[in-house]
């Protein structure tokens, strides 16, 4: 059985563009094993959002094909218990306070009970957020919004996390202490972390690196 909770293999995308067709990504290859922790960067629109996209299965590719835990994602796949996603804007839903949100992903698979709500508050309390569970959006800082988001990706304790730019909504110092959040949940919960980022220093903080450039994935 194979260790790889993700792999993706000649992924191709392009866009048209008027009468033009543009080539996003060509032949790109990424496999992620279990627990590890992978960043992409690239220059600005170089396509690193548009293969997140493809991975978590929110667009497809022209051609090539992509495996969750070794098996072939359709449109079928529970996304919401597979993975967990962390984009630049912290999307919580504005009237819900932090254990609400928190639980938001657990309302899109199933029943929430005392377990469930057991869960979110020691998610909150791993973010250090224990005393902010019932603060709404609007009363937190911003990297509190998106230690909220952290703890909403592992709700459903996911295989795989995908981060979009976590950081650039941040200040630089909130920005380094969210990322060594992710990676340090990443490993005590052993779940995979796939981080697009535009910092050299984030970067390197994770086990591998890569960088996508004229729509090829390059390792480094």
């Amino acid at each position: 059985m194979s260790n790889f909770v993700l792999q993706a293999s000649a992924l191709r995308k392009t866009y048209l563009s008027g009468d033009r067709r543009i080539e996003v990504l060509g032949s790109v290859d990424l496999t992620v094993a279990a627990g590890e922790s992978v960043s992409i960067r690239g220059e600005s629109g170089s396509g690193k959002s548009t293969l997140l996209n493809l991975l978590a299965a929110l667009d497809t590719p022209d051609s090539g094909e992509i495996l969750w835990a070794g098996r072939k994602v359709t449109q079928s796949e529970q996304r919401a218990t597979f993975l967990g996603m962390v984009f630049q804007s912290f999307y919580l839903i504005p009237e819900l306070d932090a254990l609400q949100n928190v639980l938001m992903a657990r309302r899109m698979v199933g029943s929430i009970g005392s377990s469930e709500k057991a869960r979110a508050r020691e998610l909150l309390a791993k973010v250090g957020l224990a005393e902010r569970s019932h603060h709404l959006p609007s009363q937190l800082s911003g990297g509190e919004r998106q230690r909220v988001a952290v703890a909403r990706a592992l709700m459903n304790s996911p295989q795989l996390i995908l981060a979009d730019e976590p950081t650039g909504n941040l200040d630089e110092k909130t920005g380094d202490s969210v990322i060594d959040l992710l990676l340090g949940l990443s490993t005590e919960t052993k779940t995979a972390l796939v981080l697009v980022t535009h910092s050299v220093v984030h970067a390197a903080k994770t086990s591998r690196k890569t960088f996508l450039h004229e729509g090829v994935l390059q390792h480094v």
